[in-house]
C-alpha cells in the first residue's frame, strides 16, 4: 500500500498551503483590495522618500501598492518573488534573520499584516521584535495588523498553520517588552480574512475604513502601530 507523502516542515510547502487556500480569483480580488487600503489608508503612514519593509509579505499584496521609494520584502514562500511588481526587493529569508540583509536603522516603516500569528512562541515573537526594532531608524514606525484572539475565541484556529493567538493586549505588552512605544491601537480593524464580509468595491472599502462603527462590528483583526523612540 502506497504511503501519504508527509511533508518535511510547514516552510518547504507553504506555496501549496496558500495556492490550496486562495483561488487565482481570490488573489485577483486581495490585490485589488489591498490597493485601496493603502490608496485609503496604509499610505497616510508612509513618506514619498521612505523605505518601507513588508515582514510576511506573502503575495505582496501591500509592498506592491504602497508609494515608498524603496520597497523591501521578506517571506519564505517561493512564489512571493513572482508576485512582487519591478522595484520591490524580495529576501527569502526568517523574519529573525533581516539583519543579515536589511542595514540597521535603515528602515521608515515595516509592516506585519497576519504574520506574527503563525510563529511558534512568545520567545519567536520577541526574537523577531528585537529584529525589526534594530532594522527601524529611531523615530521609525511598525504597523502590526493580525487576528484578535478576543475578537475571533475559537476561531482563530481554523487556519492549520496558525500557532501563536494573541489579543490587542498581549501585543501591546509584547512590543513594550521589546522598546517599542505603542502610539495606535485598535482592538477591531478589518474582519478576519478577505474571504469575510469586507465589500471589495473600492467606494465601500473607503466607506467602511471612514466609519468605525462598521470595524467594532466586523472587525476581528487588531491594528496596532508602534514607534522605535528618537
Amino acid at each position: 500500500m502506497t504511503r501519504p507523502a508527509t511533508p518535511a516542515r510547514l516552510d518547504a510547502v507553504l506555496d501549496r498551503l496558500y495556492a490550496a487556500r486562495f483561488s487565482p480569483a481570490e488573489r485577483r480580488r486581495r490585490a485589488e483590495l489591498w490597493r485601496t487600503l493603502c490608496d485609503g489608508f496604509f499610505n497616510r503612514y508612509v513618506q514619498p522618500d521612505a523605505t518601507v519593509l513588508d515582514l510576511g509579505a506573502g503575495y505582496c499584496d501591500f509592498i506592491n501598492h504602497v508609494r515608498a521609494t524603496r520597497r523591501i520584502a521578506i517571506d519564505l514562500n517561493p512564489e512571493t518573488p513572482e508576485a512582487a511588481q519591478p522595484g520591490v526587493t524580495v529576501h527569502a529569508l526568517p523574519m529573525q534573520a533581516l539583519g543579515s540583509v536589511i542595514a540597521p536603522s535603515s528602515v521608515d516603516l515595516a509592516f506585519a499584516s497576519n504574520v506574527f500569528e503563525h510563529l511558534r512562541s512568545p520567545d519567536a515573537l520577541l526574537e523577531v521584535l528585537r529584529a525589526i526594532f534594530t532594522a527601524l531608524r529611531p523615530g521609525g514606525r511598525l504597523i502590526v495588523m493580525q487576528p484578535n484572539v478576543r475578537a475571533l475565541g475559537a476561531r482563530f484556529w481554523d487556519f492549520f498553520d496558525h500557532t501563536l493567538p494573541l489579543s490587542d493586549r498581549g501585543m501591546t505588552e509584547a512590543l513594550t517588552l521589546s522598546g517599542y512605544v505603542v502610539t495606535e491601537c485598535r482592538a477591531r480593524f478589518l474582519p478576519y480574512t478577505t474571504k469575510s464580509r469586507l465589500p471589495h468595491s473600492a467606494l465601500l472599502v473607503r466607506a467602511y475604513l471612514a466609519f468605525r462603527p462598521a470595524q467594532w462590528l466586523l472587525g476581528k483583526q487588531m491594528l496596532v502601530v508602534a514607534t522605535r523612540p528618537a
